[in-house]
């Protein structure tokens, strides 16, 4: 498996910076705006690799038995390849937020404080084995009978009555997706990220009841939106929409799309001398307070779908990957700097790759191509 970043790259976290020519332009130092290929990530020992990525870091679990993690971006880089964090030997799942580095072992998990030197972290829990729920595997941020946040205090509780199968953690809210299917969310709901229909904060996980009797497969969030995946690959999302994060008409992103001169399509602009009667007025989103179905064209189904701070990633069944909402950096994976609409991001077809996971940090995107290519379409 390969993995290929775009994005925001000040701090090297995509690839390390070329050194800089006296008078240089600095700006494509920062962005990276066509997919390129993790240099430290090309699969030579056919071990699984998985990402995880904060606004300036990148963290890259190594699971070849003996786990190990690396890391690439800010104070981590000195060469071109990424710096082993060698208390993470044995570890079995990462989890990093901008300030810290969760690390699961068998029997123990710890944070680690990523702004200090410490030599040891800055908490940690101890794991009991229990044998009636050794088949139960949880990831990251979920931990035996809660969570761990991004910032202390690290352990947060969640009722087992919950039966959590994964949990995202948006900017200041979250979103949990228990074993039988159903969504719940909680904290700040200022911009409508939890689904309940208003802007009212939760302090305890709420169902979604608009989702309720539909069984869902997978739930991210970005830093003010959520999404989630039915059973049967429909993409479900909610929120703040101000860049087109969801998919759904953005009048923000619509009018700096004109100002910039970037959108010259007639269609996009005001129109003159509406006839009497004649619904002129284009219906835009600021702010999804339900679920709302997104539709990608041409029609496919969603395999597993990820969030940045303010644009969305999902990779398709057959191996696509799309993606909107906002692009100033080129997270987005094409020319189209921001899109209120879900667009393929062609590289992986032109090259005849199949996408088959995909992980955002807060200003770019990570996908990982499959061995095997994708059959000619």
């Amino acid at each position: 498996m390969r993995w290929f970043g775009f994005g925001f790259n000040a701090f090297g976290q995509i690839c390390v910076h070329e050194k800089l020519v006296e008078g240089s332009d600095t700006v494509n130092e920062v962005k990276v705006i066509n997919p390129t290929e993790l240099s430290s990530h090309v699969d030579r020992s056919g071990c699984r690799q998985d990402i995880r990525a904060s606004w300036s870091r990148r963290a890259s679990l190594h699971l070849d038995g003996d786990g190990c993690v690396c890391l690439a971006g800010f104070g981590a880089v000195t060469s071109e390849e990424c710096i082993s964090v060698a208390e993470s030997r044995g570890c079995k799942d990462a989890f990093i937020s901008e300030s810290y580095l969760t690390l699961v072992f068998p029997d123990r998990v710890e944070s680690w404080d990523l702004d200090t030197k410490k030599k040891t972290p800055a908490w940690s829990m101890e794991i009991k084995t229990q044998p009636e729920c050794s088949g139960t595997h949880l990831n990251l941020p979920l931990v035996p009978g809660g969570y761990i946040a991004t910032k202390p205090p690290f352990y947060q509780s969640l009722s087992p009555h919950l039966k959590a199968k994964s949990l995202a953690l948006g900017a200041e809210h979250a979103i949990l997706l228990s074993a039988t299917g159903a969504v719940y969310t909680w904290g700040l709901g200022s911009h409508g990220q939890l689904g309940h229909g208003g802007l009212i904060s939760e302090k305890e996980p709420r169902a979604v009841e608009a989702l309720w009797g539909m069984p869902m497969s997978c739930v991210a969030t970005g830093g003010w939106h959520s999404v989630c995946i039915s059973d049967g690959g429909d993409l479900y999302v909610w929120g703040w929409n101000e860049s087109g994060q969801l998919g759904l008409p953005s009048q923000a992103l619509r009018k700096a799309q004109q100002q910039s001169g970037q959108q010259a399509d007639a269609s996009t602009s005001p129109r003159e001398d509406p006839q009497e009667g004649e619904d002129d007025k284009e219906v835009f989103i600021s702010i999804q307070a339900f679920p709302a179905l997104v539709d990608i064209t041409p029609p496919c189904e969603i395999k597993t779908v990820s969030c940045g701070s303010r644009h969305t990633a999902a990779v398709t069944t057959a191996g696509d990957l799309y993606t909107w909402g906002w692009g100033e950096y080129g997270q987005l994976g094409h020319q189209i700097l921001s899109s209120d609409e879900p667009q393929r991001v062609e590289f992986f077809r032109e090259q005849q790759m199949c996408v088959v996971d995909v992980v955002c940090g807060a200003w770019n995107t990570f996908a990982a191509v499959a061995k095997e290519e994708v059959a000619n379409a």
